[in-house]
């Protein structure tokens, strides 16, 4: 990965490369957590199984405020995100 960019040649610039290296990757591990809850969930919303499903939503709220606790995500799109998620569900419990 490093060769994208010119090498620091400054300590300080050389240590901001490895902190802003790790937060990518760490950015990335959790907006994947958040897409594969929500994979989950619209299985289970498509199968029309319910116990599923609600399972599946608390997965993906945990994935969405740790998202939005870390800084990942903006805390109003989790919030926009799990109220259209949970909008879902009352579509197939009704």
């Amino acid at each position: 990965f490093w060769y994208k960019f010119p090498m620091p040649q400054r300590k300080s610039a050389k240590k901001e490369l490895k902190k802003s290296l790790k937060r990518r990757q760490l950015n990335l591990e959790r907006k994947r957590k958040v897409k594969e809850a929500i994979k989950l969930y619209r299985k289970a919303i498509i199968a029309k199984n319910l116990e599923e499903a609600k399972k599946a939503l608390s997965l993906v709220y945990k994935a969405l405020d740790k998202a939005a606790a870390k800084g990942t995500i903006h805390p109003n799109k989790a919030a926009r995100k799990k109220s259209r998620l949970t909008a879902l569900l009352k579509t197939i419990s009704s």
